[in-house]
């Protein structure tokens, strides 16, 4: 592609109030309207004084800008451009949303985290986010925390964690079903240096219940997956306590170890990946490696009413022996051992599998962190706390939209169901109180965007 060789019959003004750069707002927030996204908010949030005023509204403001692609407050005034006003009421200036931010109390945020759980649940009604056809009638709840890295020590909450990076700590958790992508069910934004598993009882036991209200999974069996750094009591047994199966990395301690060497020769199990896999240790990809189980039960330096009774999937892969020559090999093979807790009735092979897709998580946090947590905007927590669940409720709304309009988007980033779907410039027209949209000719998603403007309800007619 080359720009006209005609320079001078280009040139550029903004001067059209009829234009709007993100078309596919429209659709997507009708469809939160008929999810009762401003209802909920409206209903639930209690903020105070002016600044609480209009809560539904606000709410909605915040969740279509990041929808659009704002990552921060004064991102938000990418509302008020152009013809948006003829399209949308109440388009707030972003020094309004940001004084609503950052009125918000731990309290505030715990209601918000309300609208977002039952906004869900009606998407899940209106779309077909969630389907299971898995035979093993599974659906995964993933549990993990990502560090969203800050600068400046003027930001509430912020420190090292983990990562060694400074920021704040974002703890996720997913539900993905056989044939779904995964959505945001629960969240929790903690200080920087916290540690992984702090609050991640509460947290499962959230998700689950709000999993159980999803309209499609109440008679589904649940697995809920962690890593290493959530094997613990508390969360293990929050999550067995409210129905889930668990599959949970677990900590080569030494009882692990033990239970590892009990193995037989005989036990273990020949798997070949269909997908190689990287081996952060060895910097290398593997193909292949064995598997093998042996009754476990964890916890037993507690008390015998707390002891949880399961199953331990080993899997082992050849340790490398850099020193080694071809003509000098090794007198024994050596192998390093990874290893997993479960209590689900997988076979040992699916086992392995199926704990493997926990990674899908990391998907999510990637996702997240290139759309509306490339930033917390502010520097009072609580705000930053409930941008965070904003941006959950604007990722589970994204990937609605996504399912309703197909054509291959139902697994598609956030990223590429904006550039499909919602950053579609357009012109308005009006006639006998009629507004039209005039959007590009050969447009190349432009059935996914007619089917999700339909099934949204369309109060506005379209031409292409």
């Amino acid at each position: 592609m080359q720009v006209s060789h005609m320079a001078r019959a280009v040139s550029g003004s903004f001067d059209d109030p009829n234009l709007v750069s993100v078309a596919g707002l429209v659709p997507v927030m009708k469809l939160a309207e008929k999810a009762g996204l401003r209802a909920l908010a409206q209903r639930w949030l209690s903020v105070p004084t002016d600044k609480g005023a209009n809560a539904g509204l606000k709410v909605a403001s915040l969740v279509g800008g990041m929808v659009a692609g704002a990552d921060s407050i004064d991102d938000m005034a990418l509302l008020r451009h152009g013809g948006m006003r003829k399209l949308f009421n109440a388009c707030y200036a972003p020094s309004t949303l940001g004084s609503f931010l950052r009125s918000f109390t731990f309290g505030h945020v715990r209601q918000l985290d309300a609208v977002a759980s039952r906004f869900l649940g009606n998407l899940t009604e209106h779309t077909p986010l969630l389907v299971n056809d898995n035979d093993n009638g599974y659906v995964f709840l993933d549990v993990d925390d990502t560090i969203i890295e800050v600068h400046g020590y003027q930001k509430q909450g912020s420190g090292y964690g983990y990562s060694g990076v400074r920021g704040l700590n974002a703890l996720l958790a997913t539900l993905k079903t056989s044939s779904s992508a995964p959505i945001v069910v629960a969240q929790r934004l903690r200080r920087g240096a916290c540690g992984s598993p702090r609050g991640a009882g509460k947290l499962t036991s959230d998700a689950l219940a709000t999993i159980k209200r999803l309209r499609g999974t109440n008679t589904a069996r649940i697995l809920a997956r962690f890593d290493s750094a959530f094997y613990g009591y508390a969360t293990i047994n929050a999550a067995i306590k409210a129905g889930a199966a668990v599959s949970v990395t677990a900590r080569m301690d030494p009882a692990i170890k033990r239970a590892i060497g009990t193995i037989p020769d005989g036990g273990w199990e020949a798997i070949e990946y269909t997908d190689a896999i990287y081996d952060e240790t060895s910097k290398t990809w593997i193909s292949n490696a064995e598997v093998a189980e042996i009754a476990f039960t964890a916890f037993t330096s507690r008390k015998k009413s707390e002891h949880i009774i399961g199953r331990l999937v080993v899997r082992r892969i050849p340790e490398l022996n850099k020193k080694a020559g071809a003509d000098q090999p090794t007198l024994f093979d050596t192998h390093r051992f990874h290893a997993f807790f479960t209590t689900s009735d997988l076979d040992t092979v699916t086992a392995d599998k199926t704990h493997r897709g926990h990674a899908i998580i990391e998907q999510v946090n990637a996702d997240l962190k290139g759309s509306a947590l490339a930033h917390l905007p502010s520097g009072v927590f609580t705000a930053n706390a409930a941008w965070l669940t904003l941006a959950a409720m604007a990722f589970n709304l994204t990937r609605a939209a996504a399912t309703v309009a197909g054509t291959g988007l139902a697994k598609a980033t956030t990223a590429t169901i904006r550039r499909k779907l919602i950053s579609i410039p357009a012109r308005i027209a009006t006639s006998a109180r009629r507004i039209s949209l005039h959007l590009p000719m050969d447009w190349p998603w432009k059935t996914g965007w007619t089917v999700l403007f339909d099934r949204a309800g369309p109060p506005i007619a379209t031409t292409t």
